[in-house]
C-alpha cells in the first residue's frame, strides 16, 4: 500500500508518501510545503491543490491519509486550517484515493504508544519505525511520516 500523508496547513504543509510492501514501510518522499504569506490566501489554497495534484501524479498513491483538526484558542488559523483541508480532501476524492482521518491522540497512540505523547516523542518513535533521513527535522514533515505510519498500521489491522 502506498499512502499520501498530510500534517495540514496553509503556511506549511506537512506532505509524505509511505510505502508498505514488504515487513517494514519505506518513505518514498517527504516535504514541508510552504505557501507565502504575502500571497493573498485563495492563491495559497490554489498553490497547496497544484502541489498536492502534483504529488499524486508524481507518486500514484492508493489512498490519504490526513490529520483531523485540533481547535485552538485562535479561530482564525483554524479556519484557514479546515479550508487547506478541504483542497487536499477535495484533490484527492477527485484523484478516486479513499480517504482516512485520524485524530491526533490516534497518532500519538499509533507512532508512540501514549495518546498524550509530545512532538519530541513523536518524531522520536517515527525515527525509530521508519528509515528517515537526518536532514529531516521539521516537525510538519515528521508529523506527516507519523500520520502515514498511522494510516499503514491502522490498514494493517483492519485488512489482516
Amino acid at each position: 500500500m502506498r499512502v499520501l500523508a498530510i500534517d495540514p496547513g496553509f503556511e506549511r504543509m506537512g506532505v509524505a508518501i509511505i510505502e508498505q510492501t514488504g515487513i517494514a514501510p519505506s518513505l518514498i518522499y517527504s516535504n514541508c510545503f510552504k505557501t507565502s504569506p504575502l500571497l493573498p490566501f485563495n492563491e495559497r489554497l490554489n498553490e497547496i491543490g497544484s502541489e498536492i495534484q502534483s504529488i499524486i501524479k508524481e507518486h500514484h498513491p492508493e489512498a490519504l491519509a490526513i490529520e483531523t483538526l485540533f481547535f485552538n484558542t485562535n479561530k482564525k488559523t483554524a479556519m484557514m486550517v479546515s479550508e487547506s483541508r478541504g483542497v487536499v480532501i477535495y484533490i484527492s476524492t477527485r484523484e478516486k484515493l479513499p480517504v482516512y482521518e485520524y485524530t491526533p491522540p490516534q497518532i500519538k497512540i499509533a507512532v508512540a504508544g501514549y495518546g498524550k505523547a509530545d512532538k519530541r516523542q513523536i518524531a522520536f518513535m517515527t525515527k525509530k519505525l521508519i528509515a528517515i533521513s537526518d536532514d529531516i527535522v521539521n516537525d510538519d514533515e515528521i508529523d506527516a511520516i507519523a500520520i502515514g505510519l498511522t494510516c499503514i498500521a491502522s490498514y494493517k489491522t483492519i485488512h489482516e
